[in-house]
């Protein structure tokens, strides 16, 4: 039976249950629910604090997990767990921020406070800089006050429209010390390379190729096919049908969801005609 993490709440949380339930997967309906039996799939998922997720599974509790980048960093497990894909949402940016025109580079840090609810990255990140003589100040919320409040010279939290940040006075500097998304990580241990897991992986691949694209189908006169063909070559080629005019042929294929009206206008000018696109529910590519 393989066993899975998902965050139990927070902003993963929700995005995550959604992403399974669109792969095949049952997903809990009472928010108290902590553990659930997919029998039909072999699965048993577990709904952890977001911040044990990477915990569990680095020390093989747990097989697969879905938790941030930014946790999964933070937690520093070694090669004890490892990023399997990236999940398309829950992107965000984990930078450091002061007071307007306090610092301007990283490396003017160097004997200062700076305050964090994530001190295993943050850490991580200043040994890598070869910043040294910080003092890494862990906080579990409130970050943005921590300056303010006399307990640090600069802080370094996630930041995603920086709106908190500027009510606060403060702003970012320096590079961005990791660009975070939600993931899926697993343990290292050689009991997650199953039957399972990869059926998992791959449906949840089928997942984000199907959130990126739609299928486009369109008539073309045969004369004009092979330009068609370059403006929606597909993934491998296009499917081509014969129709009853002989001097027509449909098309069908798959094509990114951000370019579609692009690509229809392409294909209206080129001479194309009932061109239909549809969402892609689930696929496997």
């Amino acid at each position: 039976m393989l066993r899975v993490a998902v965050p139990n709440k927070g902003a993963l949380s929700e995005a995550a249950m959604s992403m399974l339930s669109e792969a095949g997967y049952l997903q809990r309906r009472d928010r108290k629910q902590l553990r659930l039996l997919d029998e039909a799939n072999g699965v048993e998922f577990f709904y952890l604090r977001p911040k044990d997720v990477a915990v569990f599974v680095g020390q093989g509790i747990i097989d697969l997990g879905i938790t941030g980048r930014d946790l999964f960093a933070d937690a520093r497990l070694g090669h004890g767990a490892e990023e399997v894909m990236g999940l398309g949402f829950g992107r965000s940016t984990f930078r450091l921020a002061a007071p307007q025109g306090a610092f301007s580079a990283p490396e003017q840090l160097a004997g200062k406070r700076v305050a964090t609810t994530y001190d295993g990255l943050l850490s991580g990140w200043l040994e890598s800089a070869g910043i040294r003589d910080v003092d890494v100040v862990h906080l579990d919320g409130a970050v943005e006050s921590a300056v303010s409040l006399g307990v640090a010279d600069a802080i370094a939290d996630v930041v995603e429209t920086g709106n908190t940040l500027k009510a606060a006075g403060m702003e970012t500097f320096g590079p961005s010390i990791l660009e975070s998304e939600a993931i899926l990580i697993s343990s290292s241990e050689e009991n997650t390379v199953s039957n399972g897991a990869a059926r998992l992986i791959r449906r949840l691949q089928g997942v984000i190729v199907a959130r990126q694209y739609v299928m486009m189908d369109y008539d073309i006169r045969r004369e004009h096919l092979e330009s068609a063909m370059e403006i929606t070559p597909g993934l491998e080629s296009p499917t081509i049908s014969p129709l009853a005019d002989e001097n027509w042929v449909a098309v069908r294929s798959m094509v990114p969801a951000k370019d579609t009206n692009q690509l229809m206008d392409e294909l209206y000018d080129l001479g194309a005609r009932a061109i239909l696109v549809t969402t892609i529910h689930a696929c496997r590519v």
